[in-house]
């Protein structure tokens, strides 16, 4: 059987292990340093950098306003929050506009608890809706203009404010360990879509929200007096900076961003490839198209269920990477099959069909060769015309030799060949196919695969008659296809 290369360099990992504990052991070594900064200094260097904050994170939250994206404009409002809070406490520096007040470590203390909240509610259903994104900037004015009043209020009548919570005290602590779980999640969230991705500005979103962790952790537990309250100021403009450059990459490229989100589906990947997977797979695809329009269209197809499948049996981020990958490449090795034999108007002899039947072979062949997919991905472009009961091809493989991955594309690929027209056959209806493969189940096909697939598309009509009796029909179906992308699974091919 064929392997491949590993798509995740244990350089890179290691570079951005790295990065991710930087931050904490720079508080670590010196943190507890003592250090004296001119009032004029903190006063420049703040304001300066909340001002550029606020221009980056102003910029993004019209970026998703055009783009009709409500995630991005929820987390520019977040970085919009923060960058005024920073400003206020750069404006409230003592001895320089003002004397001596509570406003400086007030808006210190509550700017990165309140953009971990923010940020966190970029997830939230609601602020998928196109219709939600002029609330959004509403809600971002309406904000701005609340900080702007704190900070008129504490600069004008500075003992109306309450007290921060001062360093290591028990206010302190609980605000840090409610800001970390908030981080925390941001930064899981940001790791499973860098799995499914493995595109390296989605490792960095997780990379700035710890940095963002790393600075609340230094404002809750260093004084002004120590080296490591300095260091937290620099750690969050640099997790701002690096979040926010993310989003704004993915928004330039058209791609909504959702390493924040963590709300990316495997069929995601299958429907914007080039975007979420990269510019090799979409030239293998667009040279298979060449080589035969319908062979890549039934590619496409197979992979969407599969990835539907697989998220339905709970695969982890990565299986469903290599299954959505190797559901688009499967029949790759077909671009050494003559054209003639995959656009025959009919059925094909015995001596055609066997020439078709090393392509799994030489798919992975051609994936070796080229590196950079995973042995995972490689093995289901091998296995996929397996079957358990040792019946299938190239290699024979039966049982517990096919991996679930593999069992999952050759009951997709099977159902999605049975659906589409042929020139010797009608297409099949979806219950028809379905009845077809759940009496091969436990022989030829994986049962717990058929079955899933069942449910998948027992979830779809029903969603489809939800649809139909939607009072907003046009807007129902412009919803799906922003949610499950062009390629339609009621879409026939023709071979």
């Amino acid at each position: 059987m064929w392997v491949g290369s590993r798509t995740t360099p244990i350089g890179v990992a290691a570079v951005l292990t790295a990065l991710c504990v930087a931050p904490v052991a720079a508080l670590f070594v010196v943190g507890t340093r003592g250090i004296a900064i001119e009032p004029g200094v903190h006063f420049a260097v703040v304001c300066t950098t909340a001002l550029v904050a606020f221009q980056a994170a102003i910029a993004l939250s019209l970026v998703g306003f055009r783009r009709r994206d409500g995630r991005a404009v929820m987390i520019g409002t977040a970085f919009v929050v923060m960058a005024a809070l920073l400003a206020i406490h750069g404006f409230a520096t003592p001895g320089v506009l003002i004397g001596a007040n509570g406003l400086v470590a007030l808006a210190a203390g509550i700017t990165l608890p309140a953009g971990a909240i923010l940020i966190g509610l970029s997830a939230h259903p609601i602020v998928r809706h196109r219709d939600a994104v002029g609330r959004l900037i509403c809600i971002q004015a309406l904000l701005v203009a609340a900080i702007a009043a704190l900070g008129a209020i504490g600069i004008a009548l500075p003992e109306s404010l309450p007290a921060a919570p001062l360093p290591d005290s028990t206010a302190a602590l609980a605000l840090l360990g409610l800001g970390s779980l908030m981080f925390a999640a941001l930064a899981l969230r940001s790791l499973r879509t860098y799995c499914l991705t493995r595109r390296y500005a989605d490792a960095m979103v997780g990379v700035g929200v710890i940095w963002l962790a790393a600075a609340l952790g230094a404002a809750a537990t260093f004084g002004t007096t120590e080296f490591g309250w300095w260091l937290g100021h620099g750690f969050e403009l640099a997790g701002i900076a690096i979040v926010t450059l993310a989003v704004a990459v993915d928004l330039r490229n058209a791609a909504p961003s959702r390493a924040l989100t963590g709300d990316l589906a495997a069929a995601e990947l299958v429907q914007a490839e080039e975007a979420y997977l990269g510019p090799q797979i979409r030239g293998l695809l667009v040279r298979l198209a060449d080589k035969d329009q319908h062979t890549e269209q039934h590619a496409r197809r197979v992979a969407m269920r599969a990835a539907q499948v697989g998220e339905e049996l709970r695969f982890t981020p990565s299986a469903l990477r290599d299954l959505a990958v190797g559901g688009l490449l499967h029949d790759i090795g077909k671009l050494s099959i003559p054209r003639s034999i995959l656009q025959k108007p009919g059925k094909l002899t015995d001596a055609e069909y066997l020439q078709i039947q090393p392509h799994p072979e030489l798919g992975a062949r051609i994936l070796t060769q080229l590196g950079g997919f995973s042995v995972g991905v490689v093995t289901l472009v091998a296995d996929h015309h397996e079957r358990l009961d040792g019946t299938g091809y190239p290699y024979r493989l039966s049982g517990e030799e096919l991996s679930d991955a593999a069992r999952i594309l050759g009951v997709c690929d099977v159902y999605d060949a049975l659906i589409s027209t042929r020139v010797y056959r009608a297409a099949w209806t979806d219950s028809d196919a379905i009845r077809y493969l759940q009496e091969d189940a436990a022989v030829q096909f994986d049962q717990r695969v058929v079955d899933a697939l069942a449910l998948v598309l027992e979830r779809e009509t029903i969603s489809d008659s939800v649809e139909r009796l939607s009072p907003h029909p046009a807007e129902a179906r412009l919803q799906r296809r922003t949610t499950r992308g062009a390629w339609s699974p009621k879409r026939r091919a023709t071979r």
